[in-house]
């Protein structure tokens, strides 16, 4: 078995090595010109004048920035007129990637029945989403949409909410920092957050907490494979060629076994939690009104059991590393820029002795400044990167792009933050006050030009409840803790079904001055 498993592998290989090598170059569209191939090769190798490197010029310029393929497709898309450019693959359909706000409009909202997610997408998280809302198009993703919608607009889900944080942040989240702050230990912050993160999303989605935050033992199976099932699922989005990850799926090997066990784990979880919720009379007691978890909820609504559980999975999915990865990039942005920093405690401060006292719902209202400072980071560092949709029919976007039947269309939320067009020229620079007006209110920014949360039907139901969960933790720790970092360096942006942070983000935590 092992001596058929390594020459599958070596056969596997070379196919990809050999798809690659034939793949057709990378072509720059925008609505005044094209350019040439001649142009573009000249931009990514010394020679332009060998004809041979037409058909890998693509393959030579992936390899040559592989290590910074989101900076390389911002400036691609920087250099375009529009800021469009069209990416040709063999055997794939057309992929268009765009950072142009009135594509993004188009495709999010005035074409959205004709850009679903479409079957190329939702087979690389059929296995783990199932039919869950994130995962679906039409029918489907209307009725849930429809539920969700009502649920998430509940006043008791909110106040459900800022009580599990209340819980979380006072009895977990504080006590570690203390405890680092005292022994003078480097604690990674990444892996907290990620783990109240889950903590938190659990109790609000299933009504369980699983304690990933208690570091004495082991993640629990649930957390370990959730992990595994969205880290796989993510690998088969990179995969250069789809017949590779296909092909182990159905002989069961590598991680596309891993990848059915973990799912069959996490769905096992769930299904065993909604029988005995069942069994105990709990699908009805949490409707709206009834301040009780989203697993309740929707059981109440009297979905059919897999589609409810396919849908707590999704927000389980969309709740956990987004939020995490948004509070770290923040908080290694606010230990290189000192005085933002101090601007954000003020304002904490002038709300209030947070440390002696729960933050409320109004209170977090009142954070506009850390709010902006959650937004500009966001902007450079945004949680999930890019999205996509396939063209349902032919089309033309507003720059002139032709769209055919099947292509790809990706709008780019990394490049669109860092777009000279869109930013002006100190775009790259950390500065929250982009977002506030003259009273100090947060300004309301067109969601296509910033598209971090989606926009249009599709828009991000827990956007709210997101900025309460990132305000709170932000809140609480910057109140009573500062953080200093152990590396110097700019740490490494890693993309995946939600971006995260190289390495971790491993820090010293002293309490801040006047909390000693």
């Amino acid at each position: 078995m092992a001596a058929f498993s390594l020459i599958l592998s070596l056969t596997l290989g070379f196919i990809i090595i050999f798809t690659l090598l034939l793949s057709s170059s990378l072509l720059l569209s925008n609505k005044r010109h094209r350019f040439k191939l001649k142009q573009f090769i000249a931009s990514i190798i010394p020679n332009p004048k060998l004809p041979l490197l037409s058909n890998t010029a693509c393959l030579i310029s992936f390899y040559k920035n592989r290590r910074r393929l989101l900076s390389w497709y911002t400036d691609l898309l920087s250099e375009s007129a529009t800021q469009t450019i069209v990416v040709h693959r063999l055997w794939a359909p057309r992929t268009i990637v765009t950072a142009n706000p009135d594509n993004v409009e188009y495709i999010l909202k005035t074409r959205f029945s004709n850009f679903p997610k479409g079957k190329p997408f939702t087979e690389l998280l059929g296995d783990f989403l199932g039919v869950g809302i994130f995962n679906v198009d039409g029918g489907q993703w209307s009725v849930q949409r429809k539920l969700a919608s009502h649920e998430f607009s509940a006043k008791s889900l909110r106040e459900f909410v800022v009580k599990v944080l209340e819980d979380e942040v006072s009895k977990r989240l504080i006590p570690i920092l203390e405890n680092a702050a005292e022994n003078g230990g480097v604690l990674d912050m990444q892996e907290v957050l990620r783990r109240f993160a889950f903590d938190t999303i659990c109790h609000v989605s299933l009504g369980i907490d699983p304690c990933c935050l208690d570091f004495s033992r082991a993640p629990p199976p649930l957390a370990a494979a959730f992990d595994a099932a969205s880290e796989i699922s993510a690998m088969r989005g990179a995969a250069p060629v789809s017949a590779v990850w296909r092909l182990k799926r159905a002989l069961n090997l590598g991680s596309e076994r891993e990848l059915k066990e973990a799912v069959k784990l996490v769905r096992g979880c769930v299904d065993e939690m909604i029988s005995e919720r069942i069994k105990n009379g709990g699908g009805g007691g949490g409707g709206s009104g009834g301040g009780g978890d989203l697993l309740s909820r929707f059981l109440g609504a009297g979905l059919e059991d897999e589609m409810v559980r396919d849908m707590v999975i999704s927000f389980l999915m969309a709740g956990r590393d987004t939020t995490s990865s948004a509070v770290t990039w923040l908080l290694w942005l606010l230990s290189g820029h000192r005085g933002i920093e101090k601007r954000a405690v003020e304002e904490i401060a002038s709300i209030g002795d947070t440390t002696q006292r729960q933050l409320g719902f109004d209170d977090l209202k009142e954070m506009n400044f850390i709010q902006a400072c959650l937004c500009e980071s966001m902007r450079l560092y945004p949680p999930v990167v890019w999205d996509s949709k396939h063209a349902a029919e032919d089309d033309v976007l507003p720059d002139g792009t032709p769209v055919s039947r099947g292509d790809r269309v990706t709008y780019f939320q990394y490049g669109m933050g860092r777009m000279e067009e869109l930013w002006g020229p100190d775009r790259l620079e950390f500065r929250p006050d982009r977002w506030l007006d003259r009273a100090g209110s947060v300004k309301k920014v067109s969601p296509y030009k910033y598209p971090v949360f989606q926009a249009g039907p599709r828009v991000c139901l827990g956007k709210e409840m997101a900025f309460i969960q990132m305000k709170y933790v932000v809140a609480s720790v910057l109140s009573r803790f500062e953080l200093v970092p152990v590396r110097p360096e700019t740490p490494a942006f890693v993309p995946l079904l939600t971006a995260y942070m190289a390495g971790g983000f491993n820090v010293r935590v002293r309490r801040r001055r006047g909390q000693e």
